[in-house]
């Protein structure tokens, strides 16, 4: 279960290894960065296409979907913004120009689309014989391993990246907020609170969540969950961009767990550099702790 964590941390480590010293290597680094992303989605949207058993009682999924993403979301984002208030704007890279807000707003658009595109030729595919699962693992480790050499070259200090109190403040800010959303959640729906908190502890980790909550609620509460944490995953996508300046806590954190990997790239293309330790923190402490929480939760509602 916690593989996915070396396979995202290693290539992040080995890259800080890595000294450049040559600013056309550099650039090269960073535009290649900027590519990867779009090739990332683009994955993601052919992986949408594959999946099935989701025709099935979709009046039921939708609807719980629907009311946990807005309880949780509602949730998340007032809990970030007290967070904003108390560190204030993001400050911008020397040396990067400021973006208009209706580029920013463009720049969203254009990932959307990314993952509609992927996802329409994901139906001229076979998933038999395109495996996008380990096309997707291959780009994203080497993009982590780009990164990692970004941070080493940054100038920031290992210290930064592994002892980050506003990523952990983050991170426990969209937990204690993701339980209010879950329990909101679970009184609307008439469904036991055990059953909401465990709904609401997914953090975006659309793949896990999808599995345990199935396994042990029925497909129904399963597709339910995936679509709730995927969904989420994709509003993050396209809401980075804009509030990345003004409430960067927001931008950070409403990805969850997907702040160390799916939405790592976005984040640091809309806050930079500097914003990697702080995602990495938060969507480690939150990946860390989604399978122990849900299954916790589980085991009371099945008890």
């Amino acid at each position: 279960m916690y593989s996915g964590m070396l396979i995202v941390l290693l290539p992040l480590a080995l890259g800080y290894c890595i000294p450049c010293r040559s600013q056309s290597l550099v650039h090269f680094i960073n535009v290649a960065v900027e590519r990867m992303v779009y090739l990332i989605l683009f994955l993601m949207g052919i992986s949408l296409a594959f999946v099935d058993n989701l025709s099935t009682h979709l009046g039921t999924i939708f609807i719980l979907c629907g009311v946990f993403l807005a309880c949780i979301t509602l949730c998340n984002l007032a809990g970030l913004w007290l967070l904003d208030l108390r560190r204030g704007r993001l400050s911008g890279e020397r040396g990067v120009p400021v973006i208009s807000k209706w580029a920013l707003l463009l720049d969203s658009a254009k990932l959307c689309l990314v993952i509609l595109a992927g996802l329409g030729a994901g139906q001229f595919l076979d998933p038999e014989w395109f495996q996008v699962d380990t096309l997707s693992e291959w780009a994203l480790m080497l993009l982590l391993l780009l990164i990692g050499v970004q941070l080493r070259n940054s100038g920031m200090k290992l210290r930064q990246i592994l002892l980050n109190r506003w990523g952990l403040a983050i991170a426990l800010t969209v937990m204690v907020s993701s339980w209010v959303g879950g329990l909101l959640g679970a009184w609307l729906m008439n469904m036991p609170l055990t059953q909401g908190l465990a709904f609401a502890s997914g953090n975006g980790w659309y793949s896990l969540s999808g599995i345990l909550i199935g396994d042990k609620l029925g497909p129904v509460m399963g597709s339910a969950a995936f679509l709730n944490d995927l969904a989420r995953e994709l509003i993050a996508i396209m809401i980075i961009p804009a509030l990345m300046r003004r409430h960067p806590s927001c931008a950070i954190g409403y990805g969850g767990a997907t702040s160390m990997d799916f939405t790592l790239p976005v984040l640091q293309r809309s806050g930079g550099v500097a914003i990697v330790p702080v995602a990495i923190v938060s969507g480690f402490v939150l990946s860390l702790a989604g399978p122990v929480l849900m299954l916790g939760f589980l085991s009371f509602t099945s008890g």
